[in-house]
């Protein structure tokens, strides 16, 4: 595969990430993690920490979506995740967002992913993902909704505007679509399945899983794989997803007891940071030195599998964007990104758009609070939230990239 065919799918599903970093960079690589006597720690850690609740919610026919959600007052911020994530991936930005601004959070396990159960999991066709983002909202609130806004990460930008196009959610405000751009994405279908079988099949365990996220590149910051990891794979054996181990693993006796964080599970194992004294070279996995019984997980989704929807996904997906009622931003991790419709129309000021450089593809886990800051000022400026008292401040004082957008 080219080197830009790699970039382009980037913007599409996870990525494989820059393999054989350097000590030094490695360090830097994932800055956004827990250190434990000189060791990363890659313990997954239970979305408890993150979201006040979490809810299975049955839609007729007997479809089952899992839900988290954080806030109870304000507008409706709807977090739908990119193909092969789960609703998991908005932890962090999900905590960081609420503290900016008033506002309830909802993230969705889409179908075929996370702990979302439905009778044809295998139908991730644009309308059908559409649709349900539609059905699981009116479940939920019914006449009752407030004012929405949805938000999407890669494939889950795509639905999110498929979804707003079609006018599948009542009373929607805005639209924010992460990282993904319909030229870019098409180019990049020839080599997904090339791509696809670069990562691992397997791993011995989900400290394996969130320590390959993190070494591997697809995410930057070590909290959130440690989060975001166990919604990606299954148990092998059981076929369940790796959130049910964790939460297992959290109710059962622990010996030695955990480090009293809300949410965290039984420390199996820490590893080494790459070029320390200790541990000089070691790219063993987190399984090799725990006491607990291996255990094999797998993907979630065999995205492989999903090709056939591709391009519908994405086809006409900037034109279905511009056209779409509501206030619009566009964030994305480069500039180089952005395709010919889409200039024209940020040109037009059609929407706002916001580049976050020096970020990965899964933006929303490498710089959680970069993006919610964005967020929660596209939020203020079209009166959709009100702020909370220290990020009022913050936004008189600030000289960061947000009082620079290249659309305000």
């Amino acid at each position: 595969m080219s080197g830009p065919q790699r970039g382009l799918l980037k913007n599409v599903l996870p990525p494989v990430g820059p393999p054989g970093l350097p000590g030094s960079a490695r360090r830097g690589w994932g800055s956004g993690g827990l250190t434990v006597g000189g060791r990363r720690d890659y313990t997954p850690v239970s979305w408890r920490k993150y979201w006040d609740s979490c809810q299975d919610v049955t839609l007729e026919g007997g479809d089952v979506f899992r839900v988290y959600q954080r806030g109870s007052v304000g507008p409706l911020l709807l977090l739908l995740h990119g193909g092969g994530y789960s609703a998991l991936t908005w932890s962090l930005f999900a905590e960081n967002v609420t503290e900016m601004v008033e506002c309830q959070v909802l993230a969705i396990d889409q179908r075929g992913h996370g702990d979302t159960h439905t009778t044809d999991d295998g139908d991730l066709s644009a309308s059908t993902l559409a649709s349900d983002v539609g059905r699981v909202v009116e479940t939920m609130y019914g006449a009752q909704q407030p004012p929405c806004v949805l938000i999407g990460h890669s494939m889950g930008g795509a639905v999110a505007v498929h979804a707003a196009y079609h006018q599948h959610v009542a009373g929607l405000a805005g639209l924010i679509v992460i990282d993904v751009v319909e030229g870019t994405a098409m180019d990049a279908l020839s080599s997904m399945q090339s791509f696809l079988r670069g990562r691992p099949n397997n791993f011995n365990s989900l400290q394996n899983a969130v320590e390959w996220s993190v070494r591997s590149g697809q995410t930057r910051n070590v909290e959130a794989a440690r989060v975001s990891m166990p919604g990606q794979v299954k148990n092998v054996e059981t076929g369940k997803c790796g959130t049910v181990d964790l939460e297992n693993m959290d109710e059962a006796p622990k010996e030695p007891p955990t480090e009293g964080r809300r949410g965290s599970t039984v420390r199996a194992d820490v590893i080494m940071e790459e070029g320390s004294e200790a541990d000089p070279s070691s790219e063993a996995s987190s399984a090799s030195d725990s006491k607990l019984p291996v255990t094999k997980y797998t993907w979630r989704i065999n995205l492989g599998e999903t090709e056939k929807f591709w391009a519908e996904w994405f086809q006409g997906l900037s034109s279905k964007f511009l056209s779409s009622n509501p206030a619009k931003m566009l964030l994305l991790a480069g500039i180089d990104r952005l395709d010919t419709d889409l200039t024209v129309g940020q040109m037009q000021g059609k929407f706002q758009m916001q580049v976050l450089p020096q970020c990965g593809h899964a933006v929303q886990e490498d710089t959680p609070d970069r993006v919610a800051e964005v967020l929660a000022t596209f939020l203020l400026r079209h009166r959709l939230a009100t702020a909370k008292s220290e990020f009022h401040s913050f936004l008189l004082t600030s000289t960061s990239i947000l009082s620079n957008p290249i659309h305000q």
